[in-house]
């Protein structure tokens, strides 16, 4: 067995000046200045959201025991990668409205009941970004809602009980696998048992 022995901190890190370096129409990188213990102030680079409250991530399981994943083109990868529904959660919106509103505009499905799962950074070593991921259910097909122009998704309907093999094979067709759907659609089995 090994041990971890981890020191303690007793003074705390407090981000004490940030300086923006640009802003886009959806992001801005910036520049913090924080301080540690014994009064060190060190640098760290950034990205925030521009324009949004959060970001949502919708895990929709059908009557029928299907997960509804997403396939579409990221750039910033340059690769299809297969996702859970997601999107910003846009100002003055409430995070369920922007959960269901996401869940209508890339899949084409309403649900009947939204239930919290978890909330949490995505990539706190880069990013500000806070994720809230909701299980939606009672889902009825709807027809696909107003997407963004720079949407073309392709909606994935997969059994649970067989999503990881599926995901292994769309990953050796050339897919990237978001990784988040591995931890959150374990939280939603949970919360469907409970």
């Amino acid at each position: 067995m090994i041990y971890v022995m981890q020191e303690s901190h007793p003074e705390k890190y407090e981000v004490i000046g940030r300086e923006t370096a640009w802003e886009g129409r959806y992001l801005r990188c910036v520049k913090l200045i924080y301080e540690g213990p014994g009064g060190i102030q060190r640098q760290w680079e950034t990205v925030e959201r521009v324009n949004c409250n959060g970001i949502v991530v919708i895990v929709p399981i059908t009557d029928e025991g299907d997960a509804v994943l997403i396939r579409q083109f990221r750039p910033p990868v340059n690769a299809y990668v297969i996702e859970f529904p997601a999107g910003l959660n846009d100002r003055g919106e409430k995070i369920e409205e922007a959960a269901a509103r996401e869940l209508l505009e890339e899949t084409g499905y309403r649900a009947s009941e939204m239930f919290f799962l978890t909330k949490g950074p995505l990539s706190s070593g880069s990013s500000s970004e806070v994720l809230t991921a909701f299980l939606a259910e009672g889902l009825n097909y709807a027809g696909i809602g107003q997407r963004d122009e720079t949407e073309d998704i392709e909606v994935l309907k997969i059994p649970v009980a067989a999503l990881y093999d599926r995901l292994e094979r769309l990953r050796d067709e050339g897919n990237l696998i978001d990784l988040k759907i591995y931890g959150l659609i374990e939280l939603a089995k949970r919360r469907i048992r409970a």
